[in-house]
């Protein structure tokens, strides 16, 4: 790392952090110098887990032993080299986890490896075990984690560097173990239960263990903080070591504080980044369940919350139920638990909302009863579930005024059509550094009947390839005004910002004739223009309005940039100068009018400068249609774009 990230890495920290960092830094060198003393020489549980899972029935089918990471199909049905970064080839190595350098590429992507080292495969292979009775799976399962085990001792490596890996394989160790009922295996498996006691109970300690003296706070206090209560949590009620009773309070307690602190009143998550939300939300929603279920329930207010994250989440899904997309996305799971690799998370929470809030208009949008619901609430939760009716109301326009989120919506099922226009007047992220978050301010996206038409370019890489992460985090990548350029904050590093924007709603009205938003930020404040737009969707006439007024405060010439990044399913056609006609396959057709006083174009590919380019996926990316327009301004001045939609 460089010197330039560690100086703007402590910009963004109190001074209660810097002495935390301190803290943490002095624990590191104790743990490195006594390493070979750390691992306790018996770990003994105090009493035998309880099975808090009644798990249903379910019908599993696994064609090949195979997951996609990241667009790369994994044979998990192999030996496995824990330390391999599969898509590049290269190995880190074995050194004292914590003295690794994971943001170069000097041994290839840490999260590719990390996404194996969760080993989410394994809920895959119990299943199997459990639906089919074959001793094969139950060999394979022990010969799988067998190889982790030997292959990651304690604080050596790169799986023992980030404490939210560290919890993930304890959650999904956690369902294993249930699915595959380890506790009626070790009576009829003695081999077996000799494994689990020498071996897998003492990396389950010191997984939790590591949980607890590992959290992390002040300006990394995000999800990664979310997932080490919850792993801690699950991990406490089930496995009852000498202190398992200090951390489960410890964790039940910073669950029901982070819920609150880590989402608006309305169920916001503050990280501003919406893929994001399935993963934490199921950090919270796991361990409601699983609480529930061992007798230790959360509050009234924190089961409020969790209800108002599973609102915002059927709020965010368009006809079809896609979600939009703003932020990060790195497509991220806590648990797996279906074979089929485009599995939707959000649709599957939504199924656990309706039976844990008894909402049937949820329901929908669900994934109906999946496996992971069949998992979580066994045959008692499917009863309730089909109980519930189904929905058939059309949704409306949703303001979240004081998060910076507002859905216009003109929805009319029994046609099947929908116009759904998201918004973005939020904040850039959450807490200093903002890790996750996107130059996007004022950007907006729109989704015809159901399908993607203008969208946001997604995410693709991390601490890779440095253009490209520069690209998909800027506000060039967005459907935004870029001036000169620049972003809307600065960015300090890969998952780091600085001097973030503050954006403000100036006017707002929704009714059943027309929607109104008006908002601005002051991202540009440092070239003296203050970006104002106004968007006005006129559903009687299925038209949207957008006006960009860029107020100067200063005199000078500035390039402004106007993006309209499209879906790569959509085509497009130009009818003349400033029109543009968009079609996609299975949506009404879109007709695009441009500013009089811009020059456009279509650009689709370009890699200099890197323009048009569209990542579905982590690791992922593919050209797209870009409708680029720019100018010069040198005074105040307005942009006026209107979006038709026709008809059929």
């Amino acid at each position: 790392m460089s010197l330039s990230w560690y100086y703007y890495r402590l910009r963004t920290m109190s001074v209660p952090e810097i002495g935390f960092r301190v803290q943490q830094y002095l624990q590191k060198k104790r743990e490195k110098r006594k390493l070979d003393q750390l691992v306790p020489q018996h770990v003994a549980l105090q009493e035998p887990p309880p099975s808090l899972l009644s798990i249903g029935d379910f019908d599993f089918k696994l064609e090949n032993q195979s997951i996609e990471i990241f667009g790369q199909q994994f044979n998990y049905n192999q030996t496995i080299d824990w330390h391999l970064d599969i898509s590049s080839g290269k190995r880190f190595p074995m050194d004292f986890a914590k003295d690794i350098n994971i943001r170069t590429e000097e041994f290839g992507s840490a999260k590719h490896v990390w996404e194996v080292n969760r080993m989410q495969f394994l809920t895959l292979i119990a299943l199997q075990y459990r639906q089919t009775k074959d001793e094969h799976y139950l060999n394979q399962f022990q010969e799988v984690l067998s190889s982790w085990l030997k292959a990651n001792p304690y604080l050596r490596g790169v799986n023992w560097y980030s404490n939210i890996e560290v919890n993930i394989r304890l959650i999904v160790w956690f369902f294993s173990w249930e699915i595959l009922n380890v506790n009626e295996l070790r009576s009829s498996h003695p081999e077996f239960s000799k494994f689990v006691d020498q071996h897998w109970l003492p990396s389950i300690y010191l997984h939790m263990r590591y949980s607890y003296e590992n959290p992390s706070k002040y300006s990394s206090a995000n999800n990664h903080l979310i997932s080490e209560h919850a792993g801690l949590f699950i991990a406490s009620c089930f496995w009852k070591f000498e202190e398992s009773e200090h951390w489960l309070a410890h964790a039940q307690e910073g669950l029901e504080q982070e819920i609150a602190l880590q989402h608006s009143t309305e169920g916001v998550n503050k990280e501003e980044a919406a893929e994001y939300i399935q993963f934490i939300t199921d950090f919270f929603l796991i361990p409601y369940i699983v609480g529930q279920k061992a007798s230790h329930s959360f509050s009234p207010a924190y089961s409020s919350m969790l209800e108002k994250i599973c609102e915002y989440i059927y709020q965010m899904m368009d006809l079809r139920g896609n979600i939009v997309y703003y932020g990060d996305e790195d497509d991220g799971k806590v648990l797996i638990l279906d074979p089929e690799h485009h599995f939707d998370n959000f649709k599957s929470i939504l199924t656990s909302g309706a039976i844990l809030f008894n909402n049937s208009q949820w329901k929908q949008l669900d994934n109906g009863f999946d496996i992971k619901n069949a998992v979580l609430f066994g045959a008692e939760g499917k009863k309730r579930y089909e109980a519930l009716s189904t929905s058939t109301e059309d949704n409306t326009s949703k303001f979240y005024l004081e998060e910076g989120h507002f859905i216009l919506r003109k929805q009319e099922r029994k046609k099947n059509r929908e116009v759904f226009v998201h918004f973005d007047a939020a904040p850039l992220g959450f807490l200093s550094i903002a890790a996750h978050g996107h130059s996007d301010a004022l950007s907006f996206v729109l989704h015809v009947d159901g399908y993607p038409i203008i969208t946001d370019s997604g995410t693709y890489t991390y601490h890779t390839e440095r253009e490209w992460r520069q690209y998909f985090l800027s506000a060039l990548a967005h459907n935004t005004i870029t001036i000169d350029g620049q972003n809307q904050a600065m960015v300090a590093g890969p998952t780091m910002w600085l001097k973030h924007y503050k954006t403000q709603v100036v006017a707002q009205d929704t009714n059943a004739e027309e929607d109104m938003i008006h908002a601005t930020h002051d991202g540009y404040s440092k070239l003296g223009i203050e970006h104002h737009r106004r968007l006005r969707f006129v559903k009687t006439k299925d038209e949207l309005s957008i006006s960009d007024q860029l107020l100067f405060k200063k005199t000078g010439e500035h390039q402004i940039e106007m993006p309209l990044h499209l879906h790569p399913a959509v085509k497009i056609q130009q009818k003349s100068e400033r029109e543009y006609l968009l079609k996609h396959p299975k949506a009404r057709a879109v007709l695009i009018t441009l500013p009089t006083n811009v020059v456009s174009e279509v650009m689709r590919g370009n890699t200099n400068p890197i323009l048009g380019w569209y990542s579905a996926s982590f690791q992922v990316k593919e050209p797209t249609s870009v409708i680029y327009s720019k100018c010069h301004l040198n005074k105040t001045s307005e942009l006026n774009t209107q979006i038709k939609i026709l008809e059929e």
